[in-house]
């Protein structure tokens, strides 16, 4: 074999960080060291992985084909070394959740995840689904767990559970003892919204098909619980994942909306690089999303 993991490590970090000196700093080495085992790699080969513009790396277009490649052999390499001390056969997995799933649902499966797998070590990146998908067709997410549909040719997308959105309102707002609403009340009222890019607004926005550009959208929030308050404060209605509601509903200072002809079901969903080499850690997480406490 004329490379080694070393190389292709120094590769995938390079590739990464675009910055030789970032990788070696990842890797704890010297950045003659670095890049010096780059150029032998790309030497040995006669081939060229990335464009040097500048003292800057850009990965090419053959850099972009085997970075998946080199990729999953490295993660095999790493699932194999722990084999061979008898650690945990877990190992560090990267999880991404949209919001509504961060906040609400993966904080409770990472816990009953680390209760079993108390050697693992699990991050939660939470984001929107748009920055997700970007993260885990870059490799820098294991598993991406998603609201609303998503279609790109890299990834697979898992169907997980169904979830519906609900049309909420303070307990002090006209709307409140309204009854079924009509389009002309959705029209006729402020709305407090999630951010384009996320899954909750794209749900929203299908649902609200033909009527969408009539819609008086107040305010754009990153944040289920800022628009909670907000609505609460009665500075207009709002819609979220019927999961992030339910306190709010026991209390009884936001109440739902019934809009019968508008269809809001959805499905969440796990999305993972086609290419990214399934571990036992991800298999293990994948399981456990699928028990029926969290299914």
């Amino acid at each position: 074999m004329k490379f080694t993991l070393r190389q292709l490590e120094i590769f995938l970090a390079a590739a990464h960080h675009e910055s030789i000196s970032l990788a070696a700093q990842e890797l704890s080495m010297s950045q003659s060291a670095a890049s010096e085992a780059l150029k032998t790699l790309e030497s040995q080969f006669d081939i060229q992985l990335f464009d040097r513009p500048g003292k800057t790396l850009r990965l090419n277009e053959l850099g972009r084909i085997l970075r998946s490649q080199a990729e999953a052999m490295v993660e095999q390499a790493r699932e194999l070394e722990l084999s061979f001390r008898q650690h945990s056969e877990i190992g560090h997995l990267k999880v991404g959740a949209t919001l509504s799933i961060g906040n609400y649902l993966a904080v409770n499966i990472l816990a009953q995840f680390t209760r079993e797998h108390p050697n693992a070590k699990v991050s939660l990146e939470v984001a929107n689904t748009t920055a997700i998908a970007h993260q885990v067709r870059n490799y820098l997410l294991d598993i991406g767990l998603i609201e609303g549909a998503w279609n790109e040719p890299e990834l697979d997308v898992i169907h997980w559970r169904r979830d519906e959105l609900v049309v909420f309102c303070s307990a002090e707002h006209p709307l409140a003892e309204h009854g079924d609403l009509t389009d002309q009340d959705l029209v006729s009222v402020p709305w407090i919204l999630r951010e384009t890019g996320s899954g909750t607004r794209q749900t929203f926005e299908r649902a609200m098909h033909g009527i969408l550009p009539k819609l008086n959208i107040a305010l754009e929030l990153q944040h289920t619980e800022a628009i909670k308050r907000a609505v609460e404060a009665n500075l207009g209605i709002g819609c979220l994942s019927k999961i992030t509601l339910v306190e709010a509903f026991k209390r009884g200072n936001l109440v739902p909306l019934n809009v019968p002809h508008r269809h809001f079901n959805r499905d969440l969903s796990f999305i993972l690089h086609k290419k990214k080499y399934r571990s036992a850690g991800l298999n293990n997480w994948l399981a456990l999303c699928q028990r029926p406490e969290f299914h």
